[in-house]
């Protein structure tokens, strides 16, 4: 078993430990306000980071290219109240208009 193998199962044994800490912890018990305000903003943040890496990282450097007119597309689809779905189906099909074009 290589390394990449084995860093795939740590990160996997992690994130069922940290899914399971939660309902383990917490139980029925109601966050604070505040806490759980917190606790809600975390998916979209982490979405919204991996969007970003993903679309302007390179190789060790910020990347500009026919992915950034995708997801522009996409939120300007977004921003026109368009589904999430119909949203990637737009910065998909931007992303490959552009790369025929260039």
């Amino acid at each position: 078993m290589n390394s990449a193998w084995i860093v795939v199962a740590i990160v996997g044994v992690a994130t069922i430990a940290f899914k399971a800490a939660g309902p383990v912890l917490i139980g029925r018990r109601a966050l604070p306000p505040r806490i759980q305000s917190l606790v809600e903003l975390l998916a979209p943040v982490m979405l919204i980071a991996l969007v970003v890496t993903q679309t302007f990282g390179g190789d060790q450097e910020i990347t500009v290219d026919a992915r950034v007119v995708g997801v522009g597309a996409a939120g300007v689809a977004i921003w026109l109240r368009a589904h999430v779905i119909v949203a990637m189906a737009v910065a998909a099909a931007v992303t490959a208009g552009v790369r025929v074009i260039a």
